[in-house]
Parts: structure tokens; C-alpha cells; sequence
């Protein structure tokens, strides 16, 4: 298996609901989607969006009960401290919950954190130990 991930893929409540969301944050939907999927580029992955009970069946997986924290948090990583506030604010004004305000980090980096509007966490952060290339690929240390 070669090293990499190629699409993460989010179980929704309400697609139309969630693509919304997403376009709102920037990212651009795919023709490749259709009144049940849809797909963004992100960088150099994609990122899918399926019902969430189509995925668990999709999955051979019980659904679970409640929306609790499902053991995942995706993330943005900025370029600058000035970048994390202005994610989180646009985050926020397309419809996510703030789930962590934007602080220096144990880490040496800043980060918040919000919830899009069907409960994924995503991380924003700076981190000075990691490089963002120009089409915005993480770089880590070798």
C-alpha cells in the first residue's frame, strides 16, 4: 500500500444542507457528484460528503445513537496566525459552531476549532514546524 489517502468522506444528515456549508468555506463542488454524493479537490485529496446512514450501511457498520465525538478531527492548516482568525470567522458566518476559540497552543503553534453543521470537528491551525506549499499541500519535516 503506497503511504497516502486519497478522499475522506463525511457522513451527513443533509446533503444540501452540507454542500452549502462547504461552498460557503470556499470549496468548489465537483461534476463528478450527483443528488446523492457530493465531491471538492482539497489540495491534493478529495473530500466526499454521503448521507450518513447510506455510509454506515455502505460500511457494514451500525449507526450509532447520539452525535457524539467520533474519534476524527479533520484540519486547515493556515499560513499565518492571521489566517486561523479568518477561517474561523468565515467558518463561523457559513453556519459552523465554535467549538474552540483561536489560542497559542502547548505546541508552540495558535488553533481553534469549530464543528460544521452536521458535528465534524475541524482543527484550524499555524503551525511554524510545518510548511504550507503554494497549492496549499502540507509540507511536514523530513
Amino acid at each position: 500500500m503506497e503511504p497516502r489517502i486519497s478522499l475522506i468522506t463525511l457522513g451527513v444528515d443533509d446533503l444540501a444542507r452540507a454542500r452549502a456549508f462547504y461552498e460557503a468555506l470556499g470549496f468548489r463542488s465537483s461534476s463528478a457528484g450527483n443528488d446523492n454524493v457530493a465531491f471538492f479537490q482539497a489540495g491534493g485529496l478529495g473530500l466526499a460528503l454521503y448521507g450518513r446512514a447510506a455510509l454506515a450501511e455502505d460500511a457494514h457498520l451500525a449507526l450509532p445513537a447520539g452525535t457524539g465525538f467520533g474519534g476524527i478531527t479533520l484540519a486547515y492548516n493556515a499560513r499565518s496566525r492571521d489566517e486561523v482568525d479568518s477561517v474561523l470567522a468565515q467558518a463561523l458566518e457559513a453556519g459552523a459552531r465554535l467549538l474552540k476559540p483561536a489560542q497559542d497552543v502547548f505546541w508552540g503553534g495558535y488553533s481553534g476549532y469549530f464543528a460544521d453543521p452536521d458535528g465534524h470537528p475541524w482543527e484550524v491551525a499555524w503551525n511554524p514546524f510545518f510548511a504550507i506549499a503554494p497549492d496549499g499541500a502540507l509540507r511536514l519535516p523530513v
